[in-house]
């Protein structure tokens, strides 16, 4: 069917992304988003893979802007050794690390159609002249498709087929510290310290002048929202973690505290003229920090198959399915307990290995 118009339920990275690849091959988009102003957020990790594509997409300029970490170390939770470094990238495709917030302002500018924000999705309704968009302000929208690029509580992927979102067992702290404030402490690239139960994450960013921070815990019932804590919060919880480790934690005035969920794929991601992309179709834990690139790659794959949802779905299920699976495999992973089981893993790591598990964003 002939692609003209489309209408994008969700202003994220996902929906952004979708929205300027869509309008490079001459499809006007209109954007629908429940917040009332840019998703805001700490940091996130750029595969060379997704920072192709936004390349392609003439977005080079905030890549030339972001961090670019030459390498990402595993290391030991209480004795700070390093298990395993990997290199990261390469000039021609750069592994990029920035805030979340940069790369949504970018595509804001980029996108060239209209974003609605402070409007909800009530309702889409397909039939045989199109597909219309029902806000709950009653505004009806009517194009020739619809992106449901709405996240893990997306409507639209309601309308396709129900399966229950599932919590990982699992909560973050996450904070934004100046680098300034850290000294030694700075990392330069991605580094992972791995500890029974729990591991975390520091990366800079903002050009090496912040460096982004994520804790996990393992917490039998996730906060009931997104939450502001006390530094002593997670202090207590990384008690006898190495300082390099309690020594970042204690630069932090506060952290944001949420649970981390996903859910069991789909059984399809598209239905007449409406495809879902990003977390609306396969929702991702953190623990291999591709939940922005995966949905960065839908973007780039569904403009070049506009004609054929099946088909944009077939290319991209696989890809997508390994690595969230690889994600769930990473609670595991990243958490084993000091004994036989923890010295192989890091044997096979120090020797080599590709490691089964990337880093938390």
């Amino acid at each position: 069917m002939a692609m003209t118009r489309a209408i994008v339920i969700g202003a994220g990275i996902a929906g952004l992304t979708t929205a300027v690849a869509m309008s490079r091959t001459g499809v006007h988009c209109e954007i629908v988003e429940r917040r009332t102003c840019p998703a805001g957020g700490g940091g996130l990790q750029l595969s060379p893979d997704a920072t192709s594509v936004l390349r392609r997409l003439g977005l080079g300029t905030v890549l030339r802007d972001a961090t670019r970490p030459r390498t990402r170390e595993l290391r030991r939770w209480q004795d700070n050794s390093v298990i395993a470094r990997t290199g990261l990238g390469s000039r021609e495709a750069p592994y990029c690390t920035m805030r979340r917030t940069t790369l949504v302002r970018a595509l804001l500018a980029a996108v060239p159609g209209s974003v609605h924000f402070g409007r909800r999705c009530a309702g889409v309704i397909d039939h045989t002249g199109g597909v219309v968009a029902r806000l709950d302000d009653g505004t009806a929208l009517t194009a020739d498709i619809v992106v449901g690029a709405d996240g893990l509580h997306s409507s639209v992927a309601a309308q396709l087929g129900t399966v229950p979102i599932r919590y990982s067992g699992h909560s973050v702290y996450r904070a934004v510290i100046p680098a300034g404030r850290a000294g030694r402490l700075a990392p330069s690239g991605v580094v992972v310290w791995l500890g029974p139960g729990q591991h975390c994450v520091a990366y800079p960013i903002d050009d090496g002048g912040s460096i982004n921070l994520v804790f996990t815990v393992p917490a039998a019932v996730p906060p009931s929202a997104v939450r502001e804590v006390e530094t002593a919060s997670v202090l207590r919880a990384y008690d006898n973690w190495h300082p390099a480790v309690r020594g970042l934690i204690a630069l932090a005035d506060r952290f944001d505290h949420h649970g981390l969920f996903d859910r069991a794929p789909l059984p399809a991601w598209h239905r007449g003229r409406v495809v879902l992309v990003g977390d609306a179709a396969h929702p991702m834990l953190p623990f291999v920090a591709q939940g922005a690139a995966q949905a960065i790659e839908d973007a780039a794959a569904l403009a070049g198959n506009l004609d054929d949802f099946a088909r944009f779905e077939a290319g991209r299920r696989p890809r997508v399915e390994r690595i969230a699976a690889a994600a769930r495999d990473g609670a595991v992973e990243f958490h084993l307990p000091d004994g036989p089981a923890q010295r192989e893993r890091d044997r096979r790591l120090a020797a080599g290995a590709r490691p089964q598990v990337g880093a938390l964003r």
